[in-house]
């Protein structure tokens, strides 16, 4: 029997798929990183394979884990690449996707744009049914009426359906005839019900959803199918695991059943890891600043916690403009997209001034310097001509880079148009992103409460390190940590990732009407379902349950999530659960209402498998160590604050030390990602290799 030591994490994004491999035996860590493959990305899921063998034969047979993410699911939904769908909805309802919440995202704009529905208007359908909101029949479905529309899709060429029917979270019956006769009527087809993908209260949010779901269904299970058919080619026998947006890991079979749950898969995963390092390091305020290729992703970690929101937009009209894409209503990690990455474009705006981004070169053909053919001065091509980044050293010597040819690209498409001089051209692009990101970061910070003066940076991603000091500079924070191998660190995130699936049920009743053994059951139920999910993965372990309710005062629109203690729910008090959701609501807004009736929405539960965490290995310094021989050399390099060119010490970070302490200006480097630390920063190494960087003067620009 082979001895399965190994796990695979593998990140695929927008311009780079990155790898990690981690010997659980040893808690030795190899990365790989490679341009990612648009047309099929399991191409280079196999290349990244591939080279990772170069340097440990054979590792594939003993791999026991391998954990995915991706952007595809996204990425169709924002280029419109899925399946060519149809819904089934109630008479009465076929417009909600496009009526949505009767909201104008900017009420003052008169041209103001939404997003197009996933499925035009004449693949919509209705059967005439009705369920009222207590769950009883008032108007059952004529099984030959949802025959005919069902015929109808099918001799359009639909790919797949989403059936939502109005009530059903509280009587399925009607969704599960109409599967029933869907499954009869054209085998084979994809089929997505509300029921089992978001049976919750709020039309709108349910009908995008399970719509959503079904438009990205074909394309994932044709994708994982595929991916699987790959690995197992090369020689995997293992356990194949997909990153989910709430921040756990699923098997491939759940995430094939429920697409739209892996949307967030890729950058939910660098949060993590953000996550278990700052429990690991007892840091109170943390701001998870992932900066990848294509965008850049924050979130604020709060003792030690990410916060999981039950909503989010994807596709959005306007980029930072809430209510103007599709909404999803699954659990998601407390993203915010910060829209900027080293594939951003720079172009002069119609106004006459620099813009840079939201438009991005991807992997192909990328930035100018790349050398594929790409004609837009990016990002890149300016970290690369400011001197942060070294031409042959990208990429750890693999990619050599076209400095010539980013310099014409700015000089012509930038400077010149402009009227500026070169180095305010490149410096500018690289300014105006941090800017950007600056901005967007204190939001995000303010909204949740947090205070970007006493926040510890955390950066992630290939273009991450090379961006953070200058962030942390313009949000006047004190601390920057950068882990070992940041450049992969969503790859390395799903070694941190628990195994886990999230499900509800909305219930709409009174606190005071409540049946506490009727939740109970629902409660039961729910935790049934989830571990028939996990069931596969399980393996014998012991499954983990949490319960948390979603209430809110009698005639609000929104809710409260409020945890629940362990223990039968039938054995609780009312008067114990109102005073957990007072609690919570003053917490947050300062003050309840003691006098106003509650009521229950939703029925949470949690479903998670023991944890097999990422032992942190330290480092291992041979001899006595000297800071000149972590020294690579020195090289011209701007600095904001002599507003020139002056030299920076390069330095090797595989050959820094526990304990080694340097001041800037610097540069360090390693394969995936290189660091930029200006003339007030104070470097130290501590004993698992992470880099802490004190800004002293902390003077913003």
């Amino acid at each position: 029997m082979v001895n399965k030591v190994y796990r695979l994490g593998c990140d695929i994004g927008g311009t780079f798929t990155d790898f990690v491999l981690l010997d659980d035996r040893t808690g030795e860590i190899r990365t790989g990183k490679c341009l990612t493959t648009p047309g099929d990305p399991s191409d280079a899921v196999e290349e990244g394979i591939r080279a990772l063998e170069a340097g440990v034969p054979d590792f594939v047979g003993q791999l026991d884990e391998l954990i995915h993410g991706t952007t595809l699911v996204i990425n169709a939904i924002i280029e419109r690449k899925g399946a060519k769908t149809g819904l089934i909805t109630t008479k009465g309802f076929r417009d909600v996707l496009e009526i949505g919440r009767e909201i104008r995202y900017a009420p003052y704009d008169i041209f103001a744009e939404f997003p197009r529905p996933l499925i035009p208007r004449n693949r919509r359908l209705e059967v005439d049914e009705r369920v009222r909101s207590d769950g009883t029949v008032l108007q059952a479905l004529d099984p030959e009426e949802a025959r005919r529309v069902v015929r109808t899709l099918v001799g359009m060429g639909v790919e797949s359906i989403a059936v939502c029917l109005l009530n059903s979270f509280e009587n399925p019956a009607h969704e599960l005839l109409l599967q029933e006769i869907i499954e009869r009527e054209a085998p084979g087809l994809s089929v997505s019900i509300s029921y089992r993908v978001l049976p919750q209260i709020k039309e709108y949010e349910r009908t995008s959803t399970t719509v959503t779901n079904a438009y990205v269904k074909p394309l994932t299970g044709r994708y994982l199918s595929k991916l699987a058919g790959r690995l197992e080619s090369v020689g995997f026998r293992g356990k194949l695991f997909i990153m989910l947006s709430s921040g756990g890991v699923t098997s491939v079979e759940t995430a094939a059943e429920f697409p739209v749950r892996i949307i967030e898969s890729g950058p939910t995963a660098a949060v993590i890891a953000g996550q278990y390092y700052g429990r690991h390091f007892n840091i109170s305020e943390m701001f998870c600043f992932d900066m990848g290729g294509t965008t850049a992703k924050s979130c604020l970690i709060q003792k030690g916690v990410a916060g999981v929101v039950p909503t989010f937009e994807v596709g959005r009209v306007q980029r930072f403009m809430k209510g103007s894409g599709l909404t999803i209503q699954v659990p998601v990690v407390d993203l915010m997209e910060i829209g900027a990455g080293g594939g951003s474009i720079a172009h002069v705006s119609k106004l006459g001034t620099l813009q840079v981004g939201p438009e991005s070169s991807g992997a192909l053909p990328g930035p100018i310097c790349y050398g594929r053919g790409g004609a837009d001065p990016c990002v890149t091509d300016a970290d690369l001509l400011l001197g942060y980044l070294d031409e042959d050293y990208f990429l750890g010597g693999t990619m050599k880079l076209d400095k010539e040819g980013a310099r014409r690209g700015v000089e012509e498409k930038i400077a010149q148009p402009l009227g500026v001089s070169f180095l305010q051209a490149v410096w500018g692009i690289h300014d105006l992103i941090n800017e950007t990101m600056a901005a967007a970061a204190k939001t995000h910070i303010a909204e949740k409460g947090g205070n970007p003066k006493l926040v510890t940076i955390v950066a992630f991603g290939g273009a991450g390190p090379v961006h953070a000091y200058g962030l942390a500079r313009k949000l006047g924070a004190p601390r920057l940590l950068v882990p070992p191998n940041a450049g992969v660190g969503s790859a390395m995130g799903f070694f941190t990732a628990p195994r886990a699936f999230d499900l509800l049920r909305s219930h709409k009743v009174s606190l005071a009407e409540a049946d506490f053994a009727d939740i109970e059951q629902i409660f039961r139920d729910l935790e049934a379902d989830s571990a028939k999910i996990l069931q596969k993965e399980a393996g014998g372990e012991t499954l983990r349950f949490e319960r948390s309710l979603d209430l809110r005062f009698v005639g609000q629109g929104s809710e409260l999530n409020v945890p629940l203690p362990n223990g039968d729910f039938a054995g609780l008090e009312k008067d114990a659960v109102r005073r957990l959701f007072d609690e919570a609501y003053e917490k947050l807004y300062g003050r309840t209402y003691p006098d106003s009736e509650v009521e229950f929405i939703n029925f949470k539960v949690r479903a998670s498998l023991p944890e097999k965490l990422l032992q942190l290995p330290k480092l291992n310094p041979r001899g006595k160590p000297s800071l000149t021989e972590s020294v690579r050399g020195s090289r011209l390099a701007y600095s904001p604050l002599a507003g020139d060119f002056i030299p920076y010490t390069v330095y090797d970070r595989y050959r820094l030390f526990p304990g080694a302490k340097f001041s800037g200006p610097a540069v360090i480097e390693e394969k995936e990602s290189t660091l930029i630390v200006g003339e007030d920063g104070q470097v130290a190494v501590d004993d698992y290799g992470f880099l802490w960087i004190d800004l002293v003067n902390r003077i913003k620009d």
